[in-house]
């Protein structure tokens, strides 16, 4: 018995014409993709090119303000004219250094920018440590924004708050009035007040990625070796987090010592570099004299740069 089998029909494949449809086609070579594929085989000519643009406009707006800044300091003003006569002369430089009121108003200016300094790393190091190694990961988001929501009001806005907070009649002497104290009203206190309210958020922000970065694994092995809190604390902790309390110090000592705002608001008759730059600008009318007292703050902080740049602190900014 014989069966009649179908055989299947075989597979034809695509219609080809000459073999012109499988040969794949080269993209052509356009100024657009030659440059494409050089950047790609040359990383640091791309890195290059992309950093060009953001670094000329760093040099142009800054380097050259500052070396602006330092060649009108050594121009002198016309006394009968009052206009800028472009002749070298280290006057300027000579009065700044020489004369009393620059210097007591320099010594006051580092004073300020210090105490603020030191009361916002007292109060940046707690909470810093409480974010970083305490509190829950849904906390520590919350502090987080805690932190940063005082940047988003205006800096006027929130020295004129603390002027009314600090004034005769505010909210501070209503607090303090019951237990016999007063409001330190206007001055010196006033503006180191404002002035470390302003700034702890840049002090905490550095120490808490600083803290961040200690591994809980060397806080256990203390613990583990019997070692308490506050020797935790000097001999782990801190040498650790050293450069991220520096780079914080950066932020408020810097801010503090070129700051004319604050003092102008809350700090009474006070004067700071600041103000005196102001003055010299607007009211005298002295640009030279005014540039050369904008350099020492300037002188001051790069001094402190170079002091802590062995430190690594430099890294955390």
């Amino acid at each position: 018995m014989t069966t009649n089998a179908t055989a299947p029909a075989p597979v034809r494949g695509p219609d080809r014409d000459d073999g012109s449809r499988s040969a794949i086609r080269r993209p052509r070579a356009t100024p657009a993709r030659r440059t494409s594929v050089f950047l790609s085989t040359h990383p640091r000519m791309r890195l290059a090119l992309l950093l060009s643009a953001p670094l000329f406009w760093l040099g142009l707006v800054y380097v050259v303000a500052l070396a602006a800044l330092l060649v009108t300091a050594f121009w002198s003003v016309d006394s009968f004219t009052g206009q800028i006569r472009t002749e070298w002369t280290i006057d300027n430089i000579v009065t700044v250094l020489t004369g009393s009121l620059y210097q007591t108003v320099t010594l006051r200016t580092i004073g300020v920018a210090l105490l603020v300094t030191i009361i916002d790393v007292a109060l940046a190091l707690p909470i810093a440590f409480y974010m970083a190694k305490v509190a829950s990961p849904r906390a520590r988001r919350l502090l987080v924004i805690a932190v940063l929501m005082p940047l988003w009001a205006s800096y006027l806005v929130k020295a004129y708050a603390w002027r009314s907070v600090l004034s005769q009649d505010g909210i501070l002497e209503w607090l303090v009035s019951p237990f016999g104290l007063s409001t330190p009203g206007y001055g010196l206190p006033a503006t180191i007040i404002t002035l470390s309210y302003l700034w702890l958020p840049y002090v905490i922000l550095p120490i808490y990625a600083g803290l961040e970065r200690v591994p809980d694994s060397l806080l256990e092995a203390s613990a583990d070796l019997g070692g308490k809190t506050w020797p935790t604390v000097r001999h782990v902790v801190l040498p650790l987090a050293a450069p991220a309390i520096i780079a914080g110090t950066i932020f408020s000592f810097s801010l503090s010592l070129g700051d004319y705002i604050t003092v102008n608001i809350v700090g009474g008759a006070n004067q700071m570099l600041g103000n005196l730059v102001y003055t010299n600008v607007g009211a005298a009318n002295n640009l030279p004299l005014a540039a050369a007292i904008a350099l020492i703050p300037i002188a001051i902080i790069f001094g402190y740069l170079a002091l802590v740049r062995r430190t690594g602190a430099l890294d955390n900014l």
